[in-house]
């Protein structure tokens, strides 16, 4: 993964789902959220005429970084997800892949960057990282429809 040309790749669009310049967290190594407030870091480097990318790969080397490409909303009567991101999509939901993926809140999808590496793990976290227990988590991988849906949106936003 080219991760500068990912990042300003999900920078672009990410518009729909949250503001550009608040993008990217920091994720501790027990998946704990730390800030997203890159403009402020003035460690690992950074120089204040830094871009925002440019930020985040000086940070991605000592930290990780988690990148959301979006939104999912669950609706458990209906058993439905709302997905919002550079394209919105409503999906139905068996009971089994509702019962696996839902969330009573509103969470980010996106993608887990583990410090020092280009390798990603798909997931989900906290909207609001102000909570004292939002965290990242690994979405299991299985071949539901909401998997698959999820896993091609993130592949639209990866440039190798």
């Amino acid at each position: 993964m080219n991760l500068s040309k990912t990042i300003e790749n999900i920078r672009a669009s990410c518009k729909n789902y949250m503001d550009p310049d608040l993008l990217a967290f920091i994720i501790d190594d027990d998946n704990h959220m730390g800030t997203n407030n890159i403009l402020e870091i003035n460690a690992y480097g950074i120089d204040e005429n830094d871009s925002y990318e440019e930020r985040l790969l000086k940070i991605s080397r000592h930290e990780n970084i988690f990148l959301p490409v979006g939104m999912m909303t669950f609706m458990p009567i209906l058993n439905e997800c709302d997905i919002f991101s550079a394209q919105d999509y409503n999906l139905q939901l068996s009971q089994e892949e509702f019962d696996l993926y839902h969330d009573k809140e509103e969470k980010l999808f996106g993608i887990l960057i583990k410090k020092d590496s280009d390798k990603y793990e798909i997931g989900k976290t906290d909207i609001c990282s102000c909570s004292l227990d939002a965290s990242f988590e690994k979405l299991e991988k299985t071949d539901s429809d909401f998997y698959r849906t999820i896993e091609k949106i993130v592949k639209e936003k990866i440039i190798e």
